[in-house]
């Protein structure tokens, strides 16, 4: 299991939701700082792009398994439907 953890933290596209938010919002913490130097700012701002990419994506994955409820015209259900958020 630790193996796979640390696969994970190398390869962004295997973070889970919460794993990839917690850490983009320590990069975050850290460059709010500004106790680190530029190379290592550059460094952290890029993993913070690839990270934020990766919830984007997770987001949008979970947007399009999202369904809501079809009503018939008599107000019974008649199925599901993709939801419709725009």
């Amino acid at each position: 299991m630790a193996v796979e953890k640390a696969s994970a933290l190398n390869n962004p596209a295997e973070l889970s939701f919460e794993i990839a938010m917690q850490e983009l919002e320590q990069i975050v913490t850290a460059l709010e700082k500004g106790s680190i130097s530029l190379d290592d700012s550059v460094a952290l701002y890029a993993r913070g792009k690839i990270l934020q990419d990766r919830c984007e994506k997770l987001l949008s994955d979970a947007e399009s398994r999202i369904e809501k409820i079809a009503l018939g015209e008599n107000g019974e259900i008649k199925g599901v439907k993709p939801l419709d958020i725009e």
